[in-house]
C-alpha cells in the first residue's frame, strides 16, 4: 500500500519561507515522476510543481516559477518544496503525489500566508 506523508506546513508572514517534505513508502519511489500539488479553500487541486525520477526534468506552474524549487532524495524516498516570497494566495493544502500514477492521497500539510 502506497503511503503519502507530508509535512513541514504552518503559518508563514507574507515574503517568508518554508520547507516541505513528503515521505513515500510502498513503492518504488526511485522510478516515479513527483509532483507538489496544493488545494486552496473553495478552489480545485492544482498541480506546482513536479520532477522526473532522474531529476533531469523540473516543471512549475506559473504563479510559483521563481518562488519555489522541487527536489528529490531517492535515498530517503522524500520529494521536498521550497517555498520563498510566499504570498497570500500561497495559502492552501499542500499535498504530493505521482503525477502519472497517481497514489491514494495523504493527509496533506497546511500552508497559511498571513500577517
Amino acid at each position: 500500500q502506497v503511503q503519502l506523508v507530508e509535512s513541514g506546513g504552518g503559518l508563514v508572514q507574507p515574503g517568508g519561507s518554508l520547507r516541505l517534505s513528503c515521505t513515500v513508502s510502498g513503492t518504488a519511489f526511485s522510478i516515479y515522476t513527483m509532483g507538489w500539488y496544493r488545494q486552496a479553500p473553495g478552489k480545485e487541486r492544482e498541480l506546482v510543481a513536479w520532477i522526473s525520477s532522474s531529476s533531469t526534468n523540473i516543471n512549475y506552474a506559473d504563479s510559483v516559477k521563481g518562488r519555489f524549487t522541487i527536489s528529490r532524495d531517492n535515498s530517503k524516498s522524500t520529494v521536498y518544496l521550497q517555498m520563498n516570497s510566499l504570498k497570500p494566495e500561497d495559502t492552501a493544502v499542500y499535498y504530493c503525489n505521482r503525477p502519472v500514477v497517481e497514489a491514494p492521497w495523504g493527509q496533506g500539510t497546511q500552508v497559511t500566508v498571513s500577517s
